[in-house]
């Protein structure tokens, strides 16, 4: 089984709610018959007025992102997939994605097709040039894992490491992240930092999350996106 993540530019003339709408109503149903797991992301009215943070090196920036997870990734065996996701989005770009969860979602679990609690914050990195992959990625996954958790009121955390772009053209990144939010942290920062009604801990938070994220985290390669999460077809071992 291999993971891939789709990222999809809508044309600018489609409104988003129609795009929104199609994924789901349209796009959803005939990935279904291929997927083992499916899930949804996309920047809707739901996250439009938010201010958690978002961060912008892609322009135009991403839309939507539809993970699915397939027997095989290789390009054959996902050709018909590679249909379907063109269909709904002419501009798109996939990985080959090694998932870790870091926290799984027991506090409000998805119902199958339906919009999960809160928000889901997407980030996508590139490879600051400062470090090797090696150094890179001990930063992230040994030694920012646990402040993530330990400063943030996330109650989903999936780190996705990119083992490959599958794509033409498709941005260098070297990792995407999913963390899911209550829906207060999208306009209200002491609870996206785990602090609420205690401001000494919201700095400390803020501090130790900025300091962590410096270590491996270069601002001018890093899309940060609220979206809502769809999980079409929740992955079952």
């Amino acid at each position: 089984m291999e993971k891939i993540i789709y990222a999809l530019w809508k044309v600018s003339a489609e409104e988003d709610a129609r795009f929104t709408a199609r994924l789901l109503g349209e796009i959803a149903p005939r990935l279904g018959g291929l997927a083992h797991a499916m899930r949804i992301n996309v920047q809707d009215d739901s996250v439009a007025t938010g201010t958690s943070p978002r961060m912008t090196s892609t322009r135009p920036q991403m839309d939507a992102v539809v993970q699915l997870w397939l027997p095989s990734a290789n390009e054959p065996e996902r050709a018909a997939v590679d249909a379907i996701i063109a269909d709904a989005a002419p501009r798109h770009a996939a990985w080959l994605a090694s998932e870790s969860t870091i926290i799984a979602n027991t506090l409000h679990p998805p119902t199958p097709g339906a919009r999960t609690e809160g928000f889901s914050q997407i980030v996508f990195l590139g490879l600051p040039p400062r470090l090797s992959w090696h150094a890179w990625r001990d930063a992230w996954q040994r030694q920012h894992s646990a402040v993530a958790v330990d400063t943030q009121s996330n109650f989903e955390y999936v780190q996705n490491l990119i083992v490959r772009p599958l794509s033409y053209g498709a941005p260098a990144y070297v990792a995407m992240v999913e963390e899911c939010f209550p829906a207060a942290a999208l306009t209200d920062e002491a609870v996206y930092f785990d602090a609420a009604g205690d401001a000494a801990r919201l700095a400390e938070n803020q501090r130790l999350m900025m300091e962590s994220c410096a270590r491996f985290i270069d601002f001018d390669r890093i899309d940060c996106i609220p979206t809502s999460q769809f999980d079409i077809r929740p992955f079952q071992p």
